[in-house]
């Protein structure tokens, strides 16, 4: 305690000692509106890599919110998020190896190929820049996964998938606000609040629900339940719907809990009926319930009518380019190849939508690169169905595993119908990895369940990887 007395003290310091410096020696820069965020923000990253472990993952993940969500004064933080992650990757790496209980598996190692992979394409790409760029935003994510982010959750899961909770009860209620009070849709595009929605906030707090401790609690993380489903249904999302069932299905299948599932079901058809009535999709105001869901209001379309000319397009160029692929993050477009203005986020150039991210990462690292990435999907699979079956044999859902293999299998499945899965830039993309590492050290040794300490006064129970854990 009184050590971090002692650091906080240094960092108000520094922070007062660099303030006046600049008050001194550079005054113009306190009247400059651009200056001043800046300093701001430095700021808060020099604060939050003083507490690396608890706070610094959390500036990520909202670096690259903000420079996602659609909302003013975005711009800046489009350049922000990859100095965040670039310091991330570095003094996370550093702190972990110095680490005592430091360790990297087989699946460290194939994310390293994957990093390989991609430099490589980038040498054959028409874009080539551009694509060693992808490829540097690529090892940066998983060198920060690889270690800050399991710096994160190591030795404190219970506070990490807690806090991680908070998080997404925080996000759906300003979402809900935006969306349902203010007519704020900062997600954009509809798929990616249903991207959100689908694989991370409604499994997330689903989990929560069946391991809540009390009945206030319950009840609000239920009420958070509720108003993810609704901004889930609202979007008309199908690739998001189908994610979430399947997620939710597993968790209260594998740990027999049918009651849920139950009222879940029902809850889902009256809310679907609702946001039909109320929020009908904008192609077909008039249309019937499945017509809206299932066809957005547009009948005279196939089911994956609106995937089938970005697939088809996609597997030409495959064709094209079968071992090497387009280089990472670029695609063949109709444009010629001209040089590119570099940004910090992709020009339309060098991109387009694939509509399935497995097809997506074949066009840019061909037949040949796409291995280390497939393999990887199914390590992360495999990692999942442990988890599961786990559950499956003690009847236990507590453990900070089991929203993160919720969370990877409704990933995985969206990611057919979305082509975000590798592409670094999205926050989904970052979220989703960073968990998928946290996942392995959690399904390589057994933890301790992750529940309110009121739940274990009187029971004793058994965590996925059969650990009895003592009342507390």
């Amino acid at each position: 305690m009184r050590d971090r007395l002692g650091g906080s003290l240094v960092v108000v310091g520094m922070v007062i000692g660099v303030g006046i410096c600049i008050a001194i020696f550079r005054p113009s820069y306190l009247g400059s509106p651009e200056y001043l965020q800046a300093l701001i923000f430095l700021e808060i990253v020099f604060a939050a890599l003083w507490n690396f472990r608890s706070h610094f993952l959390a500036i990520v993940i909202i670096s690259f919110l903000l420079a996602g969500l659609q909302i003013p004064d975005s711009g800046p933080w489009l350049a922000a998020r990859w100095f965040v992650l670039s310091v991330g990757a570095v003094a996370g790496f550093v702190a972990y190896m110095k680490a005592p209980e430091h360790r990297f598996s087989a699946f460290h190692l194939v994310a390293l190929f994957c990093v390989t992979s991609a430099m490589v394409s980038a040498m054959v790409s028409l874009y080539p820049t551009q694509a060693l760029l992808k490829a540097a935003s690529l090892l940066l994510l998983f060198l920060y996964g690889s270690s800050g982010v399991r710096l994160a959750a190591l030795g404190q899961e219970r506070r990490f998938i807690l806090s991680f909770m908070w998080g997404c009860e925080i996000l759906i209620y300003l979402s809900a606000i935006g969306y349902f009070l203010v007519g704020l849709h900062f997600f954009g595009n509809p798929n990616s609040l249903g991207a959100v929605a689908g694989v991370v906030l409604v499994p997330t707090m689903l989990w929560g629900v069946l391991t809540s401790a009390d009945f206030i609690q319950r009840w609000r993380r239920t009420f958070a339940l509720m108003l993810g489903l609704l901004l889930l249904l609202s979007s008309y999302a199908r690739a998001g719907m189908v994610a979430a069932i399947l997620a939710c299905v597993l968790i209260c299948v594998t740990s027999r809990q049918y009651r849920m599932l139950i009222k879940g079901t029902a809850f889902v058809v009256l809310a679907a009926v609702f946001v039909a009535i109320a929020m009908p999709p904008q192609e077909a105001e008039t249309s019937s319930v499945a017509s809206a869901f299932l066809y957005k209001g547009k009948r005279e379309e196939a089911f994956l009518g609106s995937r089938k000319s970005p697939w088809d397009q996609t597997v030409s160029v495959v064709q094209q380019n079968p071992w090497f692929g387009t280089g990472y993050g670029t695609s063949a477009t109709a444009f010629e190849p001209t040089p590119v203005n570099l940004q910090y986020r992709s020009p339309t150039a060098t991109t387009r939508e694939h509509g399935n991210s497995y097809l997506e990462i074949v066009e840019w690292v061909g037949g040949v690169g796409v291995v280390p990435f497939y393999t990887l999907v199914i390590l992360i699979l495999l990692n999942a169905r442990r988890v599961l079956v786990r559950v499956r044999q003690t009847g236990s859902l507590y453990s900070p595993a089991v929203p993160l293999a919720a969370i990877m299998v409704a990933g995985l499945v969206h990611a057919a119908f979305e082509d975000w899965l590798f592409a670094v830039g999205y926050y989904l993309t970052v979220v989703f990895w960073a968990l998928a590492f946290v996942l392995v050290d959690l399904v390589a040794r057994p933890v301790a369940a992750v529940a309110d300490t009121n739940s274990f006064k009187t029971l004793r129970r058994l965590d996925p990887f059969g650990v009895v854990l003592p009342g507390q």
